[in-house]
């Protein structure tokens, strides 16, 4: 397996995107990976189309992870630069995986609606929007990366999520020019 060390030498940076379920990282993601030439892995659809799970919980709807699984078929991917990761649970990663961690956080409010929206049972909703009040995705965040690396966005609107597309194109043009490579 390809090894990444503290000092990128990939040509280009890797970006995690994350924050609770709701609070914008697909759309932020595929904005950003749309916006930089760079790919978009979205972990969820990426963990089901490789079957990187051990089967369901069916109390909450959802996949339970093989992390292992998951940091084995990631290692090559990330290994070249240029990936937008997007999920939701920042300590699955390996440190050496990112440059930039974003944590997405919205009003308990729109996150309701959004769930609400999306169809989540009452019991994953209200799971979701304490996890959000809590802060849990930005505290796993902060314990799992490197403080200078992780940073909190607001994601409520789209002059928000836009605001945010342009503070991270302007970070990896200095990416670039601080590991020397070309804009």
């Amino acid at each position: 397996m390809a090894s990444l060390s503290s000092t990128p030498s990939r040509p280009l940076p890797n970006i995690l995107i994350t924050g609770t379920p709701g609070t914008g990282k697909t759309t932020l993601s595929q904005s950003l990976a749309e916006e930089l030439s760079f790919t978009h892995l979205e972990v969820s659809a990426f963990v089901k189309q490789h079957s990187l799970h051990e089967g369901v919980d069916a109390e909450f709807d959802s996949l339970i992870l093989d992390e292992d699984k998951l940091v084995d078929a990631l290692e090559p991917l990330v290994a070249g630069g240029g990936q937008v990761v997007d999920f939701h649970s920042p300590e699955v990663f390996p440190e050496r995986y990112f440059d930039l961690v974003l944590v997405l956080r919205s009003s308990t409010e729109a996150l309701y609606d959004r769930l609400t929206e999306r169809g989540y049972k009452e019991n994953k909703r209200d799971e979701n929007v304490t996890a959000e009040i809590m802060q849990v995705v930005l505290e796993e965040a902060r314990e799992s990366y490197a403080e200078e690396i992780v940073h909190e966005v607001r994601s409520d609107t789209v002059e928000e999520m836009d605001a945010n597309v342009e503070r991270v194109k302007a970070w990896v043009g200095q990416w670039k020019a601080d590991n020397k490579q070309a804009s």
